[in-house]
């Protein structure tokens, strides 16, 4: 029987015609950590690879062509987002799956468009793609083996735990914070302190 890496290889040619070298061997490694995080918390390993393959689709766009796709994408842009650049990929991305690619999947949608930006309870795809994209093979900032570690014991808390990374980085750049991010600062805090307090 056809796996599901050799039924998306039209997907990763795709890839490989659109974007450079490192940024397709970065959507292959997030790809396969993916389908690693879906294996440990069962989640559906062909969506999540699929997911991982096509969430950097559109990340070597023009900017203006990128902005221009999230604001079509029609999925709740925040004004602090269309004013953040590194976060236009994301939302662009989506909106290219579903209509020129026609994956209809709600969540691994979703999953590309907040894989950037976080969002508050998340599901499982949404999860493992937003930690994948940060603990893929190629990722070598400063605690990157901190997560890749912490990630296979427990998402939720590698979620919070990068969430304070992120947004400490946003901070140290004096760029704005998206809206979707703080939420889901928040509510992975509270899902965290309530934990805390349970055990």
């Amino acid at each position: 029987m056809e796996s599901y890496k050799e039924k998306y290889e039209e997907y990763r040619q795709l890839l490989k015609d659109m974007l450079s070298k490192k940024r397709y061997t970065h959507s292959l490694n997030v790809a396969e950590q993916c389908v690693r995080l879906a294996r440990r918390y069962n989640a559906d390993e062909e969506r999540a690879y699929l997911a991982g393959l096509l969430h950097d689709i559109k990340k070597e766009e023009t900017p203006q062509a990128m902005k221009s796709l999230a604001v079509l994408s029609d999925m709740d842009i925040s004004e602090e987002e269309l004013i953040t650049p590194a976060l236009w990929h994301a939302p662009a991305g989506a909106y290219y799956i579903r209509t020129k690619l026609g994956i209809n999947d709600e969540e691994l949608l979703s999953a590309v468009r907040y894989h950037t930006a976080c969002k508050p309870d998340m599901s499982p795809i949404e999860k493992i793609l937003y930690i994948s994209d940060i603990t893929s093979d190629d990722r070598s900032y400063k605690d990157v083996d901190k997560y890749r570690k912490e990630c296979m014991e427990d998402i939720d808390e590698c979620v919070y735990d990068s969430l304070k990374y992120l947004i400490e980085e946003t901070i140290g750049k004096h760029s704005v914070i998206a809206p979707c991010t703080l939420r889901a600062y928040n509510f992975y805090t509270i899902l965290h302190n309530e934990r805390k307090k349970s055990k």
